[in-house]
């Protein structure tokens, strides 16, 4: 589904990714985490073109992103960012159905899908012609969520989108999100800090610091089997213990 080779990007004089391959098999969750800084939110912004590598190739479902094949990739993408991105000045309903209607697709289609999307995140009817300012976090999250799959993206990006919200919201997001993911069948690739809510989201962990990839594997085999003594730290200064997430000692 998505492939990367050889990746990397500087800002000025700061190399923000090194030569990075990572590659995350169809219908797959795979989770990226690491401290702030480290190249995570930069991976989900190379691979949905919004900032173009300065070496290596990105593919996406077999072919690769160029100037001339990126708009049609991610037209199948859905990107989702902490807080939502939500546009202020539009209402719920022509936040989801921006691009869908921006591609004039048919009205009734339209209203089809913007039904089932709100049963599938369980955002009720009436919030429709509210704004972004007149909701909660967690239904801006929702609606964020619903606007990320209104094409029926074949590859869903979350970027830290529930690291806002009190704890108690989050909680019961994360579960719905997980159901989503499991229902929809969705290829997923979901940046967070939170070691636990990577460890609950998938099974396959990317663990990076400072524009590298350092481990890739199941919690377990990072707390059993660290390949930096970065790792054991990292795992160690999370605030619960991993004997409690994988029953195997740090």
């Amino acid at each position: 589904m998505l492939q990367l080779s050889q990746v990397s990007i500087r800002y000025g004089d700061a190399q923000a990714l090194y030569e990075t391959d990572l590659r995350v098999p169809d219908g797959e969750t795979l989770v990226l985490i690491g401290p702030s800084g480290c190249g995570k939110s930069t991976l989900l912004r190379l691979i949905t073109g919004l900032v173009q590598p300065d070496s290596g190739t990105i593919s996406f479902a077999g072919k690769a992103l160029t100037p001339a094949t990126l708009m049609q990739a991610r037209r199948r993408m859905g990107y989702v960012i902490q807080e939502g991105g939500l546009f202020p000045h539009l209402s719920v309903r022509d936040n989801v159905t921006v691009m869908a209607r921006y591609l004039r697709r048919d009205a009734g289609w339209i209203e089809t899908r913007l039904a089932e999307l709100a049963r599938l995140v369980q955002l009720p009817a009436a919030l429709m012609p509210r704004f972004p300012a007149e909701l909660s976090g967690g239904q801006r999250q929702r609606v964020s969520l619903m606007r990320a799959l209104m094409l029926d993206p074949d590859l869903l990006l979350l970027d830290e989108p529930l690291g806002a919200l009190d704890p108690m919201i989050r909680y019961q997001l994360q579960q719905e999100l997980k159901d989503i993911f499991s229902e929809l069948g969705k290829t997923v690739v979901l940046v967070t800090h939170d070691l636990a809510e990577a460890a609950f989201f998938s099974s396959t962990l990317v663990l990076m610091r400072d524009g590298r990839i350092v481990q890739t594997g199941s919690l377990e085999a990072l707390a059993r089997n660290p390949a930096d003594p970065f790792v054991h730290t990292f795992l160690r200064a999370q605030r619960a213990p991993v004997e409690q997430l994988t029953g195997a000692p740090a």
